[in-house]
């Protein structure tokens, strides 16, 4: 299935049922009274967390959605039916934005967690509600108030709790089959992985992690090259990063400086993100030796003076995989103790996230309001940006 991380769609609540002039008209009873009943309120439009889907791809296709509307009300003091909710499953992990004004309206983190996001109009009042000690037939009644309705984007962000980042080719999707039941695309050539993948880590009972594998970065990723910017944004609901970096490259370039390149479009894309914990992963080891391998983590320690782990594995041979697994889990059963244990600690995570996903959603705003501009100045469009969610790759081969 083709994995679609954006939709816009455009989601309408019910409209109130009228409110119902009505008399009460019985034999031998000829001046009854008001029995106007109220109308039903209208139905609203409510997302749902599900666990089992993962992708948008169903909004791609039917952008628009409207609840039922609300019954009038009737004689004899009925109240009109209530319009049925409308319910639209996501995956777990959507966020939901304003389309028109780019406000934040709320996230679905957990499995059946909802959030209303269009109400429904109330419904009118009938003449009943009217009737008073000087006014014993009113006449007026109420129309039901309008649904609400909205342009929104949804956003899909995964959730993992270590990313790989890296050059294409550096070996990511690789470590996630060593290291997990997951089974990427596998080739010799750059961006053999054209979605996010995710893999369960499992260790022993109970003892398991999420890792997610994204579209190796390029030069210029932060500014919209390659695949890297549109799918950076899984990695802001991860607790660790891995930096793979290849250590024989086929194009024979630095790994000190592909290590500096990916840190720079970090940086630029997400400040909070290129801040948080990431670890090192020198892959491919097998293919130099000791002498070289001890040579270039005692550069890139100096260099960067960096602060985090820094492991040595082969990603083909397994060495070094199953240490750097532990390690893993070993670090993120402390993070989550931390957070268990210091409610501050809590705070600080979240905020963290929060500003992450922020970042993040602001740079890719801006990045597709620029695709947007450009768009209008070659006179190929009208501006719209479905480009968003396409996606061509040309692959040249030598």
């Amino acid at each position: 299935m083709k994995f679609v991380d954006e939709a816009l769609i455009t989601v309408e609540a019910g409209n109130g049922g009228a409110g119902c002039l009505s008399f009460r008209r019985e034999k031998y009873i000829p001046r009854g009274g008001p029995d106007g009943g109220d109308g039903g309120d209208g139905g609203s439009v409510i997302l749902l967390a599900n666990e089992n889907l993962n992708t948008l791809i169903d909004y791609r296709y039917q952008p628009r959605y409207r609840a039922e509307n609300g019954s009038p009300g009737a004689g004899r003091n009925k109240t009109g039916s209530g319009g049925n909710d409308l319910v639209l499953k996501v995956p777990v992990g959507t966020t939901v934005y304003d389309d028109e004004t780019n406000r934040l309206i709320g996230e679905v983190v957990c499995n059946g967690d909802a959030m209303v996001i269009a109400n429904g109009g109330r419904g009118g009042l009938g003449n009943t509600r009217f009737k008073s000690s000087t006014n014993r037939a009113p006449r007026r009644t109420t129309s039901g108030s309008t649904g609400e309705s909205f342009k929104l984007r949804l956003e899909l962000r995964l959730l993992a709790d270590v990313g790989l980042v890296g050059f294409p080719n550096a070996g990511k999707s690789t470590l996630i089959s060593q290291l997990s039941a997951a089974k990427p695309k596998i080739a010799d050539y750059p961006f053999t992985t054209l979605a996010p993948q995710l893999g369960v880590v499992s260790l022993a009972p109970h003892r398991n992690f999420v890792v997610t594998d994204i579209p190796g970065l390029i030069p210029g990723a932060a500014k919209g090259a390659g695949l890297g910017t549109r799918f950076l944004k899984h990695l802001t609901r991860t607790r660790i990063l891995l930096h793979l970096v290849d250590v024989a490259p086929i194009d024979d370039g630095d790994p000190v400086d592909i290590v500096e390149t990916i840190a720079d479009e970090l940086e630029q894309f997400s400040p909070a993100l290129a801040a948080r914990e990431r670890w090192l992963v020198l892959n491919k080891v097998d293919l130099v030796d000791s002498d070289q391998r001890e040579a270039l983590i005692e550069s890139l320690k100096v260099k960067f003076n960096w602060p985090f782990p820094v492991h040595v594995i082969s990603g083909v041979t397994g060495e070094g995989c199953e240490l750097l697994a532990y390690n893993l889990m070993t670090r993120l059963q402390m993070l989550a103790s931390e957070r268990r244990e210091d409610p501050d600690a809590e705070s600080a995570e979240r905020v963290w996230l929060d500003r992450m996903a922020e970042e993040a959603h602001e740079r890719i705003a801006e990045l597709r309001e620029q695709r947007r501009i450009q768009h209008k100045r070659n006179h190929r469009g009208d501006g719209d940006d479905d480009d968003d969610h396409a996606m061509e790759v040309i692959v040249v081969r030598d």
